[in-house]
């Protein structure tokens, strides 16, 4: 099967994640703990994680036999621009946990201007993370729920080549501009997690696997993340 995998639309995981949540305010069991599980997806710039993250869900649905979420950064900016959906959100996740105000607390220091918006992201972030059957792709996601036990996470990773190749292939640009491009958003990307978050997202003590992309594919990663996860 090819990674080139269409994405769901926003207003379909929109519904699936309130879905979830709705069906989690009903019922608090599962096997891990009475917690369910939630999982991390953190990736170089240049590695696919959407394709590992909707083999995973297929899996993870049909090994729990429920429904689970896929958020990213789209999903995440449009439950913080609808109130409805937020509201309907926060009904039924409860409680933000109690940690996320001290980890906010720790952080206000560093939250100004035009990067405040993301305080209210991770908010609804650790919300989501904490009731489980979520699978979150990017977002620092890894590092701002690594005090949740219900939360496993993953990172992918590859040679340069091999995001060079990819990103070429998937934007349509000489291998040139995919370099640029991957090197720019990478030292952004890093530059914001280590400022705002105060840790690294290529720090491997923050996962629990590493996935080299240039030795395995989507549905190999998806399948090792799922087997991992005992439920």
């Amino acid at each position: 099967m090819s990674d080139l995998t269409i994405l769901p639309s926003v207003e379909q995981r929109l519904a699936a994640l309130i879905e979830v949540s709705r069906r989690i305010s009903q019922a608090e069991t599962n096997s891990l703990n009475g917690l369910k599980p939630t999982i991390t997806l953190s990736r170089e710039f240049g590695c696919e994680a959407f394709p590992v993250a909707q083999k995973l869900k297929q899996i993870m649905e049909k090994k729990t036999k429920e429904k689970w979420a896929l958020v990213d950064k789209s999903l995440i900016l449009e439950v913080a621009k609808r109130h409805d959906i937020e509201a309907e959100l926060l009904k039924n996740l409860g409680k933000r946990p109690r940690l996320l105000d001290d980890m906010l607390s720790a952080l206000s220091s560093r939250w100004t201007n035009e990067k405040d918006h993301f305080q209210l992201l991770v908010q609804n972030l650790v919300s989501i993370a904490s009731k489980g059957n979520a699978i979150i792709v990017g977002l620092g996601a890894g590092i701002v729920s690594q005090s949740l036990e219900n939360c496993f996470h993953f990172r992918m990773f590859g040679s340069k080549e091999y995001r060079i190749a990819s990103m070429a292939r998937r934007r349509s640009m000489t291998k040139e501009e995919a370099e640029i491009l991957i090197e720019k958003k990478q030292k952004e990307r890093r530059k914001f997690i280590r400022e705002f978050l105060g840790r690294d997202t290529h720090d491997p003590e923050l996962y629990h696997m590493l996935f080299n992309c240039d030795l395995n594919n989507s549905e190999k990663i998806a399948k090792t993340i799922a087997n991992y996860i005992s439920l």
